[in-house]
Order: structure tokens, then sequence, then C-alpha cells
């Protein structure tokens, strides 16, 4: 969003938007209070990516929700707002978030992700590459408890 909305304003000779990229992206409790004035001024304005910054802004508010009813109110009024927006990069996510609500409810409900089987497999994949292959599936294999196995190498005192 901001970055057409960027190259609009700097071919009519504006340029609030230049070097604000990361300030879009940074989590608005760590910005310093010097920059925090500065931004809010870009965030108050009536710019396009203000409105997707707040839409965004308030989409992540879903994820501290624990209870299912009260996520779904949120996100129910969240979708409305974002479909009303007349911003298409919104709608679209907007869209996604509504056919895959059902996937952000388990996750409010149990709070698991697949980032440590994604760790894993990192770090499986590292193994793969770092042999440049292997002699048979066995070798491979331990290699990777070797490797993920979490073993204690070091030698015992006795």
């Amino acid at each position: 969003m901001r970055r057409k909305e960027n190259k609009v304003l700097r071919a009519e000779g504006d340029d609030r938007l230049k070097g604000t990229r990361y300030d879009w992206l940074r989590n608005p409790a760590t910005i310093d209070p010097e920059d925090r004035r500065a931004f809010a001024a870009l965030r108050h304005s009536e710019l396009k990516t203000a409105r997707a910054w707040a839409l965004k802004e308030t989409a992540m508010n879903l994820y501290t929700y624990v209870y299912e009813r009260p996520a779904r109110k949120h996100f129910q009024w969240w979708y409305g707002w974002a479909v009303r927006s007349r911003l298409t990069p919104m709608k679209e996510v907007a869209s996604m978030l509504k056919r895959r609500f059902a996937n952000v409810i388990t996750y409010l409900k149990h709070r698991i992700t697949n980032a440590t089987s994604e760790s894993i497999n990192a770090k499986i994949q590292w193994v793969k590459y770092t042999a440049r292959g292997f002699r048979n599936k066995q070798n491979f294999i331990n290699a990777i408890y070797f490797h993920c196995g979490g073993l204690d190498l070091a030698p015992a005192n006795h």
C-alpha cells in the first residue's frame, strides 16, 4: 500500500512517505518518543497507508483474545471495516482471514504453532546440505539423530 501511494505522492511533489517504510512495520510500543511524534502526524493523516496501518494493528489485536466468542465478535467488526475500507489489499487479506478463521480460532484455543517442527525440519535440511549426500538412508538417519537428538556429548566427570 505504502509503495504505491508513495509513487503517486512523489509524482505530485509530496515526499511525506519517503523513508517511512520501516516506521509502518515497527511495533508501536517500541517507537522512540521523538519518532512517535513524527509518525503520529502520518498516522492521523488522510493517507491510504495510514488507514491500512490502522486496519493491520487492529487485526493484530485479534491474537490477544483467549475466548472464542469475543474473538469472533472482534473479527466480524474488523472484517466489516476492512471490506468497507476501499483498500483492495486489505479486502484481500480480510477475505483470506475469513476463509481461514477456523484455524485462527484453533490457535486462540490451544496457542500451539508448527514453529518447533519447522525448526527441526530446517536442521534436517542443513544436515542434508552440509553432508552433500549420504551413502545410504541409515547414515542420513544417524546424522539426523546426532544433530537433532539433543545428546549431551560432554565427557562425564567420575
